[in-house]
């Protein structure tokens, strides 16, 4: 057997075991091997094309409910947010539903569990579809700026979120995106390689108003609390919810 042939058979070799694994792991992915394989390729689209670091180990649970808690800067946020998601698990964001009804995004969007969503903020249907994900022990991406922040400062957050803190007591994990390509445009962030950071930031305690009865003045105290949090991460100021004129 040639030199030649004998490198051949090794190459071949370590294609098929990787081949093999590959699958194995898809295959026994809980959330489906599409999943497995959209995350796979964020991972390696982010770390080398973005040059992605974070403060930290991802924090998120290895098991029950969360909310990420992010600012948006770009359309390719919810790739560098889960970059590091723990095993077995995915990330279901609340996504307009202009983007997740277009074709192939539809394909990407449904296998990543995301919810649509109106843009118009009173979309009680997709609000209790995520609280059905979050009371199911589930992952939820929120953005509560509503769309694409092309300022510095944080914009004025929907107290939807709030109230979907508040109804299923998740812990709020807040997560600061530094340096993501900032623009409108779907296609020019895909090839702006900036160098992306992520503050992961510690849960916030909202026990305390556990035991508060739902208000529209509890929920604009409970959003800012989780904005100004979220805007300390990464070091800039919040836009507060006005408070309930009586």
């Amino acid at each position: 057997m040639t030199a030649d042939l004998s490198a051949q058979l090794l190459l071949t070799s370590y294609l098929l075991i990787g081949a093999v694994v590959v699958v194995w792991q898809a295959r026994r992915y809980q959330a489906g091997w599409q999943a497995w394989m959209i995350l796979l390729f964020l991972r390696l689209y982010c770390r080398c094309g973005f040059r992605w670091r974070a403060n930290r180990h991802c924090p998120f649970p290895l098991s029950g409910p969360a909310i990420i808690l992010a600012n948006h800067r770009c359309p390719l946020d919810p790739f560098f947010l889960g970059v590091e998601i723990v095993r077995d698990r995915v990330i279901g964001y609340l996504t307009a539903k202009e983007f997740y009804e277009k074709p192939g995004l539809h394909w990407v969007c449904s296998h990543m569990h995301s919810i649509p969503v109106e843009r118009d903020g009173s979309d009680m249907a997709s609000a209790r579809a995520a609280l059905r994900r979050l009371l199911a022990g589930e992952l939820l991406g929120v953005f509560p700026e509503g769309r694409i922040n092309t300022g510095t400062d944080l914009l004025p957050a929907n107290p939807g979120l709030a109230w979907l803190a508040l109804r299923s007591k998740a812990p709020v994990y807040p997560t600061f995106i530094h340096n993501s390509p900032l623009t409108l445009n779907m296609v020019e962030p895909f090839y702006t390689f900036n160098k992306v950071r992520v503050t992961y930031g510690d849960p916030v305690d909202l026990s305390v108003y556990y035991s508060r009865p739902l208000s529209s003045e509890l929920l604009r105290e409970v959003t800012n609390v989780l904005m100004q949090r979220l805007a300390e991460l990464g070091g800039v100021s919040a836009t507060l919810c006005e408070p309930v004129v009586k």
